[in-house]
């Protein structure tokens, strides 16, 4: 079965086997015997006689793989079609492999699957979703005990009460802290041992050198695969937008890179008072098909996620700017805790909603008192006086908030005001100049025996103590 310009080819084939044939004999007939041309005759000659066997070779072969080609594409069209006639499918093959190409394409057209291959699993996987029982009725103080016990009993981590009610007041206060300290005191494994708790495991997101947007934590489209390389922080993000849990994220070594570029917009979003403004854009345009919680490509970020940077600070690390430390709160985490025997404990499921409403009551219970605002506010005024440091509308907001909620914790109010000033103010003194606050601290030791009493400061007089001996 031969196609017409197959015929037309093979015309052209016989048309050159006789020419060469011509050629050939014409060449021996009008050949010279004498010795001057005999080696030159006979080399046109071989020329002439391989080209005569090989190019018809050539010519059939090509011929041959052309005839079958068009059998198997008869035979296809049979299978398909049994009453086309060989003619019918000789003329198909090029307009049948079109249309058996695009067909495939229409069907991945109507079930085109979307760039986000993580986040619609989530869509799909939630359309069942059931929410748990939830312990709503434990206080904070329990949550504190239970969970130091429980750390200590089922992880082997053991920490101070105080500190386990300073991490859990500075989750009231902002969902960005900063635990800080000497490698090994166990940053990293406090809110790993929290999210173990709750039973809603901590996302760990080791943060990189070269880290500088957004795009870095949440990802990004590739324009060469149409899809979106989606990162495990994206992933729990969107799915704490769909139910109540508490979700624990670690960003590993967060000063290994510089916060303020990486992190910035969060560190903007998060000041937003009204949740329904805090929406992180993900990607720049909208498809039909994106994910349910995607709104014109922005993803609302959850009020039930708390982020956890560890920092150390060394010469591998950026200095972390004041304008992140003035939104976060500070931990520190400079010895490790004795071991302790006070019995097993179990986990525990707390909402977010039961958490936020115990902070909320706890600040309306406990507020400070007018006698330590005053306090306060004579410090700030000091500070301002001596050193041209002010405690500022934020911080004012944030001991608002810190010092009650470590009240309802079981601290004392004197306990939590001396610990919030001397991360948010006496840090402050470190970029002051050096031979100024040193000859200045010990006045300002003073003072502040005088305003809060004798000894109740005692971790804001150690800080200043121990930068009078650095600077």
């Amino acid at each position: 079965m031969i196609h017409k310009k197959h015929t037309i080819r093979l015309i052209l084939f016989l048309m050159i086997v006789f020419l060469v044939g011509g050629l050939l004999i014409y060449a021996l007939w009008n050949s010279n015997i004498d010795s001057a041309n005999t080696w030159v005759n006979s080399e046109v000659i071989y020329m002439v006689l391989v080209l005569a066997v090989l190019l018809p070779i050539f010519l059939i072969v090509l011929i041959a793989k052309v005839s079958n080609r068009e059998t198997e594409v008869f035979e296809v069209t049979q299978a398909k079609n049994p009453s086309a006639s060989p003619m019918e499918s000789s003329r198909v093959p090029e307009s049948s492999a079109e249309k058996t190409e695009e067909e495939p394409k229409e069907e991945n057209k109507t079930e085109e699957k979307s760039r986000f291959y993580m986040l619609s699993q989530i869509d799909r996987e939630m359309e069942h979703y059931e929410a748990p029982e939830y312990d709503d009725k434990v206080t904070l103080k329990e949550i504190c005990e239970r969970f130091r016990r429980y750390a200590g009993s089922r992880l082997g981590l053991y920490y101070d009460i105080q500190d386990i009610r300073r991490f859990i007041a500075g989750m009231a206060v902002t969902h960005i802290m900063i635990l800080q300290g000497m490698s090994g005191t166990g940053k990293t494994s406090l809110a790993y041992a929290f999210g173990e708790f709750l039973r809603n495991r901590t996302v760990i997101v080791p943060i990189q050198p070269m880290w500088k947007e957004r795009t870095d934590l949440l990802g990004y489209y590739n324009e060469f695969t149409k899809k979106f390389n989606e990162t495990m922080l994206l992933e729990k993000m969107y799915e704490a937008n769909y139910n109540d849990e508490i979700y624990i994220t670690v960003l590993d070594e967060m000063n290994i890179a510089r916060v303020e570029y990486y992190f910035a917009e969060f560190l903007s979003l998060l000041e937003i008072p009204n949740q329904e403004g805090r929406n992180i854009d993900v990607v720049s345009d909208r498809w039909e098909n994106d994910p349910k919680l995607l709104k014109n490509g922005q993803l609302r970020l959850p009020e039930n996620m708390w982020f956890i940077g560890t920092a150390n600070n060394d010469d591998s690390t950026f200095a972390i700017s004041d304008k992140v430390y003035d939104r976060a709160m500070i931990m520190n985490l400079d010895k490790k805790a004795t071991v302790f025997e006070e019995g097993e404990e179990e986990s525990m499921k707390i909402s977010s909603s039961h958490l936020h409403r115990l902070y909320k009551e706890a600040m309306k219970e406990y507020r400070i008192t007018r006698r330590n605002l005053n306090r306060i506010k004579e410090l700030d005024e000091y500070m301002i006086k001596e050193f041209h440091l002010t405690f500022g509308n934020r911080i004012m907001k944030q001991i608002r908030s810190y010092v009650p909620v470590i009240v309802a914790c079981g601290g004392t109010e004197l306990e939590a005001i001396d610990d919030i000033l001397s991360r948010k103010i006496i840090r402050k003194l470190e970029s002051q100049n050096p031979v100024y606050v040193r000859n200045s601290a010990s006045g300002l030791i003073t003072y502040m025996d005088e305003l809060f009493g004798e000894d109740k400061l005692p971790l804001c007089k150690a800080y200043i103590e121990r930068i009078k001996r650095t600077v």
